[in-house]
């Protein structure tokens, strides 16, 4: 299946995540089914109207390393970035 970018996507196709609902009580997988059933793309969604895209690379940086060094760059006293 193929995805249009943000920038090339009719937002009238698209769903908004917080019409998503998920039965929490069912396993993994099912809950993964429903989550893709009902928001369509999950890589192009709307979140309260505005385009959300997500993307992935494949550079060998974790998400966990990524999110701590994005913490780590975040001013403790002030909560601005460095």
């Amino acid at each position: 299946m193929e995805y249009a970018t943000a920038k090339a996507v009719d937002r009238s196709l698209l769903k908004d995540i917080r019409d998503v609902v998920i039965d929490t009580s069912k396993p993994c997988e099912e809950r993964m089914k429903a989550y893709v059933e009902q928001i369509g793309n999950p890589y192009c969604y709307l979140d309260d109207g505005v385009v959300v895209e997500i993307g992935y690379a494949d550079n060998g940086v974790s998400l966990q390393e990524r999110l701590a060094a994005y913490a780590g760059s975040i001013d403790e006293d002030f909560g601005n970035l460095r």
